[in-house]
């Protein structure tokens, strides 16, 4: 039965004292109505206590706290002063509106809380009429409150890691996509347009680029002669036959005339396209830069785009770092894996991750299992990268040699290195280090690495296990169909082995005999002797 109610406002904390309150009744629609109507749901609950914030920064604090579940002293204080502890003669039992809260207090003030819909339904009609049942409040303050510990909050959040910045990466892969499409659209349009004028460049200039600079150079091909030669060939790269090879064309070519206007049309639009690649090669860049100083570890294993997309795909490296390496696997092949649940067929392999190069060097038998390798050592990555206070790329680079090693022991058999010697060298080199980096090696991240000796003694047995199945290469463990001359056999050789061991049962009965036989000769001399 709830006794208390505590309301957490944009202004302090409230308890309300619940009366008139039957768990049974709560459920009828009548009861849920009434909460609507103050002069109803006055009745049921009472003010007990209001403890307002000191400040501004006081109220973002404790709202800090209450978003993560903590009971900071504040709160804590105000709940012992004003309930008393639980006993055989009064039970208090508070409700509150989140499940962390609720049990974080239980833990802190050993008072029970409930966050059933009854608890919340009480919560919702004290937030509905707050600005009534708060005494000393007017109608506006509570709304001030609300709206200037809105956007003071918010605006906490958004400053939470200035260092490492991920929303940027998120917004540079998105753009960079949207500009990826757009130069394609925009040069095949480019090639159209100018091809009216001079088609024969389209096969001379295959890139698209070079191309769009090209017709922004030459423009009216009947124009160009060779004093331009020099200007054109540096637009392709100092190739001089290239740009010969143009200008025979354009002195023979068979396309049509176009006026001034149609031609200033086409170099603006030219000089547009030219303008939007280069912006694209400088976006390219930054993304980079932002990759190595956010990801340096998943930048190294995978490269700056598809560990972009991974990041912008979870919506945050902390939310990439918490995915098992199964779901890194699957990002971006959703549609697909319930389509595949849908109708009981195979699931996907890879999402994202089948633009790496490690799956398109991977045989058709080891994609599957070369993906699920990499996917693991992407969630090893982003976890380092993600709670590291000092990201480095070594990591990456150690867990990339690990994946080229998996895929040459596909290829040739060779043994590959285990994770933890790989992460101990890594370690040991950033030791050696110590310059830019101070690194504790007596940490817990080396104890992790180091094995107990139980396990060494458990991987002893079982090498020397191995060894022994080896020598004696004896059959494997799956089930072979015998026949019935070979069942015979093996049945008279179990018999012979059970009266062979009968029979050194029986010769062994009679020594046995003889030891109990002195040992009664003895007690009975002992006895003798006492007597």
């Amino acid at each position: 039965m709830i006794t208390h109610i505590l309301f957490e406002s944009a202004s302090g904390y409230a308890i309300f004292e619940a009366k008139l309150i039957e768990d049974i009744g709560a459920k009828s629609a009548a009861v849920q109505e009434s909460i609507k109507d103050l002069a109803k749901f006055g009745k049921m609950v009472s003010l007990l206590s209001f403890s307002p914030f000191k400040s501004a920064a006081d109220a973002l604090a404790n709202a800090n706290d209450i978003s993560e579940g903590i009971v900071n002293d504040h709160l804590k204080n105000l709940l012992e002063l004003n309930l008393a502890k639980a006993s055989k003669k009064s039970s208090v039992v508070l409700a509150v509106s989140d499940n962390v809260l609720a049990s974080n207090i239980k833990g802190a003030t050993n008072i029970s809380c409930d966050v059933s819909e009854a608890s919340q339904e009480l919560i919702r009609g004290i937030r509905l009429h707050a600005s009534k049942l708060l005494k000393g409040l007017q109608t506006d303050d509570l709304r001030k409150a609300q709206l200037g510990l809105g956007h003071s909050y918010s605006r906490a959040k958004l400053k939470f890691n200035v260092n490492r910045i991920d929303n940027m990466i998120i917004q540079a892969i998105a753009l960079l996509d949207q500009l990826d499409k757009d130069v394609n659209l925009f040069a095949m349009r480019i090639r159209e347009w100018y091809g009216y004028h001079f088609p024969e460049l389209v096969r001379l200039v295959p890139d698209n680029h070079q191309y769009a600079r090209v017709a922004q150079f030459i423009g009216d091909k009947d124009t160009l002669d060779e004093e331009k030669l020099p200007d054109l060939a540096a637009i392709l790269d100092d190739d001089t036959t290239v740009a010969q090879n143009i200008l025979d064309a354009a002195r023979g070519s068979m396309g049509s005339a176009l006026s001034e206007i149609d031609m200033l049309n086409i170099s603006a639009f030219a000089a547009r396209v030219v303008s939007i690649s280069e912006y694209r090669k400088s976006l390219i860049s930054y993304l980079a830069e932002k990759m190595n100083l956010v990801a340096p570890s998943l930048t190294a294993l995978l490269g700056e785009r598809i560990g972009a997309r991974l990041i912008s795909h979870a919506g945050s490296l902390t939310n990439l770092s918490k995915y098992p390496a199964s779901t890194v696997q699957i990002l971006g092949a959703e549609k697909a894996l319930f389509r595949a649940l849908k109708t009981k067929g195979n699931t996907p392999k890879y999402g994202l991750l089948y633009h790496s190069t490690f799956i398109g060097r991977a045989g058709p038998k080891h994609k599957g299992r070369i993906s699920r390798f990499l996917a693991n050592k992407c969630s090893i990555a982003s976890r380092i990268d993600c709670y590291s206070d000092n990201p480095t790329s070594k990591f990456g680079e150690a867990l990339r040699a690990q994946v080229e090693e998996r895929l040459n022991f596909f290829e040739t058999g060779a043994p590959p290195s285990k994770n933890a010697d790989a992460m101990r060298k890594v370690l040991e080199d950033l030791a050696e280090d110590e310059e830019d980096e101070d690194i504790d090696m007596d940490g817990p991240a080396l104890t992790t690495l180091v094995p107990s000796p139980k396990k060494e003694k458990k991987k002893k047995r079982k090498s020397d296990a191995m060894d022994v199945d080896e020598d004696e290469e004896e059959p494997s463990s799956k089930k072979v169909k015998l026949s019935k001359e070979e069942k015979k056999a093996l049945k008279k050789a179990k018999k012979e082995k059970a009266k062979g061991e009968a029979a050194d049962v029986a010769d062994g009965e009679e020594p046995a005999k003889k030891k109990k036989e002195k040992k009664e000769k003895k007690e009975k001399k002992e006895k003798k002797s006492k007597a």
